[in-house]
């Protein structure tokens, strides 16, 4: 077996050795046994079940959130010559099909799917009979809820197991503290003898920089002419992200913007310029950089706080996966630091509060106690607000708690458009296609243009298929409310106003009751995340990567010896003097100004530069010319 992995190692990635853990993690999968691997960003995880299903007979079925990754992990098979495919959404039918059968019939090795496919009966039937060698979970830190990316779809994962209850999970995760690790192993089902591999998530090429700066847009014009090769900055909301691209485009710095309002076509065209190097600099909110990998980012810099250590150590690993150094960089101002407490805040309204609004919305819509299941409304939350003056993001925030509890749904307002599903089976829809011509050119049109409706609903535009027919919106419309009528389609059509569902009769106001499970305790556990990230940030004796490792549980902390505040410590004794001179004078091989030896080497110690490169001209040392340039003197 040892010469098996091996082989396997150097036939389709070209490695002579495994890197650290890797092979204790795969030889753990080829034992049997449930395995969790916590490895770093950049770390290897892939190659962690990969082989082991290439080992394994049967299909490795392969969990993932990132739709950008299994269309690059499956191409990357595809290149090796390995038989993968993926089901993801805006698959059409047809496309989900093929590749379902050719996972029943041993025709891939590699089946990628998202964690809400699992509840899709279309996708149990097949899986049923899927002769499965393995189960990876990717990012398998979404299935705690005390982690800081839970998601409700990977709870399906454990009732998936129930089918082929002898294959093994290897979950994987590049973050994940003690708390969460435990959450994993128990959400998944382990079994007893299940193992855990944690390597450290100490970086060594990593360099964190946090600065209290007030100007922020030239701090970090000043940091990015100082460095080399690409980066990434982080900023929270997406007005900003344009404000920033546009500001360094006007200082002379190539760059892009990108968040998750554009459409799908912009977001790949805008990280396509930015991955091949045609765009130095984007400028993002955290929907960029999941599954992105890019090994020559030299810099990650964040312009405001992230809620937690874990979205920290993500964004800011994104920096020097090809093992060279790189910088996270992170600005703030006291105000950054408020707002992070104003933030938890509103996202954990007081209990009263929650009731209270519970039974605003039951009187708003005179639904009476006793009443009003199933029932939904158009819902105008501003106007809501304005009725009982009430604060927007409060209301919002205390409504999903009332959904956690089974109250009240409202979904995203994303979500409220068109939908259509077909009940129907193809061979069904053929039939009434051809004992109804007049709405065969309709239906063909509407399988060509959207996918997966014979397995789940799916968003379509009416505005679309109107231009593609060259008709009105009004008009297609009415032809979708026909076929919902002969029940060949389910049509749930959009609405102009968000929708909110009553999804359990009114309860009296006494009654409401909000569990810990789903209020107090992870209102602590987020608390924590907050805390610690204030910590992190504000912290000015502690080395800010022993800080990281400490938050991960890890015991054996050292000091990196190069962030902010090891160089801070450094920066007391004479060695360091002494060396800053050594370099300030080696950099002047050649006659440069003053401002540009600072930008130059400005990234930890911009006023240190400045100081000493006086004190080398009072002494002597340095001198400079008409030009206002400087030079070393000759001795």
């Amino acid at each position: 077996m040892q010469e098996s992995i091996h082989s396997l190692l150097k036939q389709y990635w070209g490695y002579d050795a495994f890197r650290p853990l890797q092979e204790d993690i795969i030889n753990s999968v080829l034992q049997r046994k449930d395995t969790l691997a916590l490895l770093p960003t950049g770390g290897g995880k892939s190659i962690c079940y990969q082989i082991p299903g290439l080992v394994k007979e049967g299909l490795c079925l392969v969990i993932s959130p990132l739709i950008a990754l299994m269309k690059d992990q499956v191409e990357a098979l595809k290149k090796k010559g390995i038989p993968a495919t993926a089901i993801f959404s805006g698959m059409n039918s047809y496309e989900i099909d093929l590749s379902l059968n050719q996972s029943v019939y041993a025709k891939v090795k590699f089946l990628y799917v998202s964690p809400e496919r699992l509840k899709s009966p279309a996708f149990l039937e097949h899986f049923k009979q899927m002769k499965i060698g393995l189960i990876a979970v990717d990012e398998a830190h979404c299935i705690s809820q005390w982690g800081y990316d839970f998601r409700p779809p990977y709870l399906e994962i454990a009732k998936i197991r129930t089918y082929h209850p002898d294959v093994p999970v290897v979950a994987l995760t590049a973050t994940a503290t003690t708390e969460v690790i435990e959450d994993i192993c128990g959400k998944l089902s382990f079994k007893k003898d299940f193992q855990i591999f944690r390597k450290s998530f100490y970086r060594s090429n990593l360099i964190y920089i946090v600065y209290k700066e007030e100007d922020k847009k030239s701090r970090l014009l000043r940091i990015i002419k100082a460095l080399p090769g690409t980066g990434l900055v982080y900023v929270r909301n997406r007005k900003q992200t344009q404000e920033i691209a546009e500001f360094l485009q006007k200082n002379g710095i190539s760059s892009d913007f990108y968040h998750a309002g554009l459409s799908p076509k912009e977001r790949d065209y805008k990280q396509n310029l930015w991955m091949s190097g045609k765009k130095r600099v984007i400028a993002a909110t955290n929907a960029f950089g999941m599954g992105i990998d890019k090994p020559d980012v030299r810099f990650v810099a964040h312009l405001d706080i992230p809620d937690s250590p874990e979205a920290y150590f993500q964004e800011a690993g994104r920096g020097g996966r090809d093992e060279k150094t790189a910088y996270a960089i992170l600005l703030y101002t006291n105000n950054d630091i408020l707002n992070l407490d104003l933030q938890f805040s509103q996202s954990y309204p007081e209990l009263n509060y929650i009731r209270n609004v519970y039974q605003a919305i039951c009187n708003y819509y005179q639904v009476p106690v006793g009443s009003g299941e199933d029932l939904s409304f158009d819902f105008d939350i501003a106007g809501f607000c304005d009725t009982y003056n009430l604060k927007v993001i409060l209301v919002f925030n205390a409504i999903k708690f009332l959904e956690k509890e089974g109250y009240l749904l409202l979904p995203d307002y994303q979500e409220a458009i068109s939908k259509i599903f077909i009940p129907i089976n193809k061979e069904q829809l053929y039939i009434f296609q051809v004992e109804n011509k007049r709405f065969e050119p309709f239906i063909k049109l509407l399988l060509r243009s959207y996918g997966g409706m014979f397995t789940d609903f799916v968003p379509v535009h009416e505005s679309e298929l109107a231009k593609r027919i060259g008709s009105t919106e009004e008009s297609v419309s009415k032809v979708l409310d026909i076929l919902n009528q002969k029940q060949i389609i389910v049509y749930k059509k959009k609405t102009k106003k968000q929708q909110l569902v009553f999804t359990s009769a009114r309860v009296p106001l006494n009654n409401v009751y909000i569990s810990d499970a789903n209020y107090k305790d992870l209102k602590q556990a987020a608390e924590k995340r907050k805390n610690a990230m204030q910590a992190y940030v504000q912290s000015a004796d502690t080395c800010r990567s022993s800080l990281l490792l400490q938050y991960f549980g890890e015991k054996n902390l050292i000091k990196c010896g190069h962030c902010d505040v090891c160089i801070a410590e450094k920066k007391q004794t004479k060695q360091y003097r002494k060396d800053l001179a050594d370099e300030i004078i080696r950099r002047l091989s050649e006659p440069i100004p003053i401002k540009s030896l600072v930008q130059e080497m400005s990234v930890l110690n911009e006023q240190e530069i400045i100081d000493l490169t006086r004190e080398l001209l009072d002494a002597g040392i340095l001198f400079l010319d008409s030009e206002m340039r400087l030079h070393v003197k000759e001795i």
